[in-house]
């Protein structure tokens, strides 16, 4: 029996499920398309819409409902309440349940660290943005207000700047946006995944993005790159600059940037602090990471790995072995280890309901346009205020002719309902009027109260014309918003806490464990860039020196094989290197061509070779258009054995020539109209950024040029008082035969 009913089960004819949907006990055929537009769609929409991808105001929904929830609560003035207290408030507007809405309290709270400027002024512990395992207390311990910045996103938000929207259940009205008076999509950093798509917006220094946001408004062509340099994280850290990859960032909305941790070598416990970490990554996952490497034995220079973070913030300590080399550890820790991380940004924001990707530019624009549609509805409401308030006021001007038939009006008027159309009838006011004059108390009904409030009647009509007067026009509208936007810079702007490095590509590293040999060497360095170290011995056994047709000697200098030099190129590039990077040569040879060895672009050069040294002193650039600058050594200082630095000098006019400079001297600068002039460096103060314009030194006539630049003491001027100056810029002096350039050898460094 059992085997026959096992045989007409398998005859049973089969049905196809994958499209069937309906009630119990029916089926009904749906293509599985269809499904999706019906089903799936809607979900995904209001994903899309309602609740992953933050808004023009730089708010996702629920920061929105949390935030207008304690705004309405007075948190804004009044003391911190129990977050427990908040949570349940909010709960009116979002229905997701006080877990969800709690940890949005968190993320915007001071005490997480995740914005740089925290919207929840918050007391206890709410976790750290840095820490993966450190969990925030729960609601009922934790107090919280509206943080000050709060008045900026709330300001004039009762005078009809924003349209006021039901909630989920119609009993209460909340705000579509938050009428913030400065870019918040760009300052607040923001993470949001939805169907299809995501959003990942870094955080930029509000100062910073306040100044872009003005510049764009007076110029619309204006470069952001020299308002808004990068990014700026809570967590501070490093950004290693990428000029091009910032620009497409900038221009698409799409990128990367690349952030390194910061760190400090402490020589007496021979240890490693880090005391600050790239914003996408934690410190449990560093920690995590090392370990694996110490286990493995990829790692010796390493005796312990420990966070020691406390109250004053975030510090892992890596206790070294004896005779670790800290720098070149950290180099290999950048490369394996997320203590150099990648931030990926997708700047994909809804405007008007839709999702679009855009640019820092456009993403300004869209703000701006949408910012001066706020203080067009604040202007249209103030100017009905105060059109109303002047309205009653002109119908109290009316009684002032005679207040005595007023007050018999009204005494006279046997029925109250006919108090109001009497009035209207004997003072030739509209009903408004009537019952505004009706309802003044007695003890007001004098001609002194009388006159003290109609004397507000002009002022009032002159507020409302110029109130009208910037509302016909977008420039005053502009000017409001930048007059808002300085104010707001000024008030709330900080220093930035994520340090920019100017270098755009890592050589490959020095090999690991491997110490370089130091010995002494000299250095030949050829007008066309041709480099040759040679060893002592092997230049006492040489002969002349061997050059390419059309070249000769540019310097040569004596030093180690452990030197570093810097190589300048006409591109405005800097390349730093080792000369251990470069084999023992010999005289008859030509030796390294520097293009060529590393790696420039094509058609770049070389234009000066300099030895660093310690880089304590500076470096003085001189420019072709007369203009020098004085850099600080330090400024071209890096960790690994050799980058390329671009942005490295001024690109407004054509290097001339640089020179390391470790005291100040008197240099003797040359033109090309015969002229010289002789000025102490100590005249130049020094320059903060590599690729100042500098300041002009010499006053050139048309056509004219610099022609040379060496120090005094190697330019052969027989009479040097001839032709010092005193004051900058100089036209300098005619230059006298014997005191020719021409007669001078190449400089040496």
């Amino acid at each position: 029996m059992a085997r026959k009913k096992k045989e007409q089960e398998q005859n049973k004819p089969k049905v196809n499920t994958d499209h069937v949907v309906g009630l119990v006990g029916s089926t009904t055929e749906q293509a599985i398309t269809e499904t999706l537009e019906i089903n799936y769609m809607p979900y995904a929409m209001s994903v899309i819409v309602s609740r992953a991808i933050p808004e023009i105001d730089g708010f996702k929904p629920s920061h929105r409902k949390l935030l207008y929830t304690m705004y309405k609560m007075g948190l804004l003035k009044k003391d911190r309440v129990k977050s427990a207290n908040i949570v349940g408030q909010t709960m009116q507007l979002n229905p997701h349940g006080d877990a969800a809405i709690y940890e949005t309290m968190v993320r915007l709270a001071k005490g997480n660290e995740t914005l740089l400027h925290p919207f929840v002024d918050s007391k206890g512990n709410f976790g750290k943005v840095y820490s993966r395992d450190m969990a925030y207390a729960a609601s009922r311990y934790t107090e919280a207000k509206l943080d000050a910045i709060c008045e900026e996103i709330f300001k004039d938000i009762d005078s009809d700047t924003v349209d006021m929207v039901d909630n989920y259940d119609g009993s209460l009205k909340e705000p579509s946006l938050l009428p913030t008076t400065f870019p918040n999509v760009l300052v607040s950093a923001n993470q949001g995944i939805a169907v299809g798509m995501a959003s990942n917006i870094c955080s930029f220094n509000l100062k910073e993005v306040c100044e872009t946001a003005i510049a764009l408004m007076d110029n619309p062509d204006h470069d952001i790159l020299e308002t808004l340099p990068g990014p700026d994280f809570s967590t501070g850290a490093e950004l290693l600059f990428d000029e091009a990859a910032t620009r497409e960032i900038y221009q698409t909305g799409r990128g990367s940037f690349k952030l390194r941790a910061k760190w400090r070598y402490v020589k007496e416990g021979n240890l490693i602090e880090i005391t600050q970490i790239p914003y996408s990554t934690a410190a449990e996952v560093i920690l995590d990471k090392v370990s694996d490497m110490i286990k493995s034995g990829k790692v010796k220079e390493i005796a312990d790995m420990r966070d020691e973070s406390d109250l004053g913030g975030l510090k892992l300590t890596i206790d070294l072995k004896r005779g670790a080399d800290p720098d070149k550890l950290m180099q290999r820790l950048f490369r394996q280890t997320p203590l150099q991380d990648t931030f990926a940004c997708n700047f994909n924001i809804l405007i008007a309901g839709m999702p679009k990707v855009m640019g820092v530019g456009e993403i300004l624009e869209e703000w701006t346009a949408w910012r001066m549609d706020c203080i067009k509805r604040r202007l249209f409401f103030q100017i009905g205020k105060k059109e109303e308030r002047l309205h009653l006021l002109k119908g109290l001007e009316r009684i002032l002719l005679d207040i005595d038939k007023a007050i018999r009006i009204i005494r006279e008027t046997e029925l109250e309902s006919e108090v109001i159309p009497n009035l209207m009838i004997g003072f030739g006011i509209d009903e408004v009027q009537a019952n505004y004059v009706a309802e003044i108390k007695l003890r007001n009904i004098n001609k002194e109260y009388i006159l003290r409030q109609t004397r507000a009647i002009e002022d009032l009509e002159r507020e409302i014309a110029e109130l009208q007067d910037i509302l016909g026009s977008s420039r005053k509208v502009k000017g409001v918003i930048k007059k808002e936007l300085k104010a707001v810079a000024e008030k709330y702007g900080q220093p930035r806490k994520t340090e920019i490095i100017y270098q755009t590509e890592q050589i490959e590293p020095e090999d690991e464990g491997e110490d370089i040999p130091d010995y002494p060497v000299t250095l030949f360095v050829s007008k066309e860039g041709y480099i040759k170290k040679i060893t002592a011995q092997s230049l006492r056994m040489s002969g002349e020196q061997k050059f390419k047709e059309g070249d000769s000697l540019e310097f040569s200098v004596e030093t180690t094989n452990r030197a570093e030099l810097l190589v300048f190129t006409n591109q405005y590039q800097c390349y730093k290197t080792r000369l251990s990077d470069f084999e023992d040569g010999k005289a008859s040879l030509l030796g390294d061509y520097l293009p060529q060895k590393l790696g420039m672009e094509p058609g770049e050069s070389v234009v000066q070779v300099l030895l660093p040294g310690d880089y304590k002193g500076h470096v003085l650039f001189f420019f072709e258009n007369g203009k020098a600058a004085k850099v600080p050594l330090s400024a071209y200082e890096t960790k690994t054995n050799r980058k390329k630095l671009t942005g490295a000098y001024c690109d407004k006019s054509p290097l001339k020539t640089a020179m390391v400079l470790t005291a100040d001297e008197p240099v003797a600068v040359y033109t090309t109209d015969g002229r010289a002039a002789v000025f102490s460096t100590a005249q130049l103060l020094p320059k903060t950024t590599r690729n100042t314009q500098g300041v002009s030194v010499v006053s050139l006539k048309k056509k004219a040029a610099v022609s040379f630049v060496t120090t005094a003491a190697k330019s052969g001027i027989v009479n040097l008082s001839r032709y010092r100056t005193r004051t900058l810029p100089t036209a300098g002096a005619l230059l006298k035969e014997e005191d020719s350039p021409d007669k001078q050898i190449s400089f040496e460094v």
